[in-house]
């Protein structure tokens, strides 16, 4: 699926907030944020944009922006997004409590069924 700006950034932005909810960034979940990146087809300079804008923002900030942008998306670019996130949440072996309230709260501020985001991301057997 090929993602509008606005589902690639809101996606990017909950990423980073996910990799960094239990305080460690691990190698798995920076692999697993490059697989998204290269499955949704998010360019290098837009990433970077990405990176350099998440520099000067507050967890805050990233949050609510990024919800913003997911509100604005399509319900199937919502569904993608989130099973990217709760695959994410998955790549290190560990999900930690942080992990989960940030997906369970997010899932819901975007209008989405958490068994939706789960069924679909159990149909996903390699990631």
């Amino acid at each position: 699926m090929n993602f509008t700006p606005n589902a690639q950034l809101g996606l990017l932005y909950l990423a980073h907030l996910l990799i960094s909810a239990d305080g460690i960034i691990d190698t798995k979940e920076y692999q697993a944020l490059t697989k998204i990146k290269a499955k949704e087809s998010i360019s290098d300079q837009d990433f970077n944009k990405f990176q350099e804008s998440v520099r000067n923002k507050t967890e805050r900030d990233i949050y609510r922006e990024g919800i913003e942008m997911m509100n604005n998306c399509t319900e199937e670019e919502k569904l993608t997004a989130f099973v990217h996130l709760y695959k994410m949440s998955e790549a290190d072996g560990r999900t930690h409590i942080k992990e989960v309230r940030l997906l369970l709260y997010s899932i819901k501020n975007a209008g989405i069924e958490f068994n939706d985001v789960v069924a679909r991301a159990q149909s996903i057997t390699n990631y």
